[in-house]
């Protein structure tokens, strides 16, 4: 199963992407995490979310660039923490894929997708602050844009998060068996 999970910056998007991970009840869970260490306080931030994953009995894998290169052999589900951080991440880190982002990390998706039994994808809704952008910027979220796209087109289950509270764009919580 393939769910997309959206929302905007303190939604809590993720504490509820990281509860239907746990609800889908398919261990072992792996953790694969995009947010690129700049500086001591990313560091700090990082050790903090790998102890609180930890508890779950997540297993962690940093992933900046690549995702079809990593192996989530044997996992039963694995959630990919954010597509925001990895999109920036493949257009601009050394050895990404530049204007091949969309591209490269769709190939991930199904790469990750054939090797364990669930996906969770979490994404930023970055679209609707009516802000008007500089074009790099706006190229970011045109390729963001078009991978969230091919992500829920593909998903079983598309959610958005608003304030704490799931909206289903696409398909059945139930068939999560969520009790939210």
């Amino acid at each position: 199963m393939l769910i997309l999970v959206t929302g905007g910056s303190g939604s809590g998007k993720s504490e509820f992407a990281e509860g239907l991970v746990l609800q889908l009840r398919t261990k072992p869970y792996l953790y694969i995490a995009t947010m690129y260490p700049f500086d001591e306080e990313c560091h700090r931030r990082i050790a903090r979310h790998r102890a609180m994953r930890r508890e779950k009995e997540f297993d962690t894998l940093e992933c900046y660039t690549g995702l079809k290169n990593i192996h989530a052999e044997g996992y039963g589900t694995a959630l990919l923490e954010c597509m925001s951080n990895l999109t920036a991440n493949e257009m601009y880190q050394e050895g990404g894929a530049k204007d091949r982002c969309v591209e490269e990390i769709m190939e991930g998706i199904r790469a990750v997708q054939e090797q364990c039994g669930h996906l969770v994808v979490v994404s930023n809704e970055i679209f609707s602050d009516g802000i008007r952008y500089d074009p790099e910027t706006r190229r970011y979220q045109r390729y963001l844009g078009k991978i969230n796209q091919k992500i829920a087109e593909k998903a079983d289950l598309v959610v958005e998060v608003v304030y704490s509270i799931p909206v289903v764009h696409k398909g059945n919580l139930e068939k999560v068996k969520w009790t939210g």
